[in-house]
């Protein structure tokens, strides 16, 4: 057994534990969970933190269980939250909850060979069949209204700023999110469940519900909410979430992510999101200090996280696609791109749609930079810029004489010109 508090302390991935979880956790291996809300086919990064602590559990010798809240995302939680969320069926249910148990596997091994193998549930397959007044009567007398009113997370949102207020639906999420924890309890000898911090009351719930009904202690423990140096919130671009499926967010998309932190969240997200050690953590960030222009933390956080969520060939086929934009690169670099992959790195970059008819004969250069396209202003401008060698289609140089063809075509679709270092267009030849 290690110490999975300690490991939590130095990460800075502890917030809040109940008293003598530590010393309950190095007793012998014990069992605990998080809860994944389920309402998409993909986790986003900021699953991450709890699945991360999942798996420094089972690290330090522990049985993790990851609990898809299939009932719970049938109601919604008010944590944090200024609505309801959209309620699902089962059937979608089902699908989600195959879709993140593949990822889930790419941090916890579930095989069944080892004692502690991590563990997949999911609370609608106990909750499907407990009718309200069965509920009422085994649960929810167990609990006051005053002891649920007390919840900062109930106070929030029945305040007088709350436009909304609060269903009864959300106000009895507690005590539905409690009663998992005393099933686990019961049922797998789950002693400890892990959220984020602003889950404190809802854990807490279950470990009453676990001493009045059960005779039994259950343990709570909380890691901060993750943020930003800037104030603008972890996880989202202008695009939305930050996905683990590489559909929704591309590998390429992914790996820029991270390696677009600011120094001061580099620092922290490194301890938190990757598993490397305490003295190689301490190490990169004394290095980096020294020289932050090399950016040192960003790009080792980056590589890691984008080898854990997805490949080694991801990584490097992100790395590579970086490189095109911001190092030196040729037409054969261009080319091994795929299409999602090249339109994520030029996004936002002006483009001209043409005919592959254009190319029969080739596409002469003046047509391409202004006839054609207005990438540049006149034909005028286009001689000039020829002229003085600052053109170049797929990052190669080209004179007047140069014609693009077929042969030139990107995912036989795109043509990429510059002029100088930092002015790109993107033709799109269609058929």
């Amino acid at each position: 057994m290690t110490n999975f508090v300690k490991e939590l302390q130095w990460r800075g991935m502890l917030h809040d534990a109940m008293p003598g979880t530590e010393e309950h956790l190095l007793e012998d291996m014990q069992s605990a969970y998080v809860g994944i809300d389920p309402t998409a086919d993909s986790l986003h990064i900021g699953h991450l933190v709890g699945v991360m602590m999942l798996r420094h559990f089972q690290l330090a010798g522990h049985k993790p269980y990851a609990l898809i809240g299939g009932a719970t995302g049938m109601i919604g939680d008010p944590s944090g939250k200024s609505a309801e969320r959209n309620l699902l069926d089962e059937k979608t249910l089902r699908h989600n909850q195959e879709a993140l148990k593949e990822q889930l596997s790419r941090f916890l091994d579930f095989s069944g060979d080892e004692e502690n193998a991590a563990v997949l549930v999911n609370n609608y397959d106990w909750m499907k069949n407990f009718s309200f007044l069965e509920f009422i009567r085994d649960v929810g007398k167990h609990i006051t209204v005053n002891y649920m009113m007390s919840k900062d997370s109930v106070k929030k949102r029945l305040s007088a700023e709350s436009k909304e207020g609060m269903s009864f639906t959300e106000f009895t999420y507690q005590l539905v999110q409690g009663y998992d924890f005393l099933h686990l309890y019961k049922e797998h000898n789950c002693s400890l469940q892990m959220g984020g911090s602003d889950q404190w009351g809802n854990i807490t719930t279950g470990t009453e519900l676990i001493r009045r009904i059960a005779g039994g202690k259950g343990y709570a423990l909380t890691c901060p909410l993750i943020t930003k140096a800037d104030g603008t919130k972890f996880g989202k671009t202008e695009g939305g979430n930050v996905w683990l499926d590489a559909e929704r967010t591309s590998p390429y998309k992914f790996y820029q992510y991270w390696l677009n932190t600011s120094d001061e969240d580099a620092d922290k997200y490194i301890k938190i999101f990757t598993f490397l050690g305490q003295q190689e953590i301490e190490e990169l960030i004394e290095q980096h200090k020294e020289a932050p222009h090399l950016r040192l933390l960003q790009k080792k956080l980056a590589d890691e996280i984008t080898v854990m969520v997805h490949s080694q060939d991801d990584l490097d086929n992100a790395v590579r696609a970086s490189q095109i934009l911001f190092g030196k690169s040729t037409a054969s670099d261009l080319k091994g791109l795929n299409e999602k992959t090249f339109l994520d790195i030029f996004e936002g970059v002006p483009q001209a749609e043409l005919s592959k008819s254009e190319l029969a004969d080739g596409l002469d250069m003046i047509g391409a930079l202004a006839a054609k396209t207005n990438f540049l202003g006149s034909n005028g401008e286009a001689r000039r810029e020829l002229k003085q060698n600052s053109i170049s289609v797929n990052k190669e140089k080209v004179k007047e004489d140069f014609l693009i063809t077929e042969d030139d075509l990107i995912n036989n679709k795109f043509v990429l010109l510059q002029r100088g270092k930092k002015n790109y267009f993107v033709l799109v030849f269609n058929d």
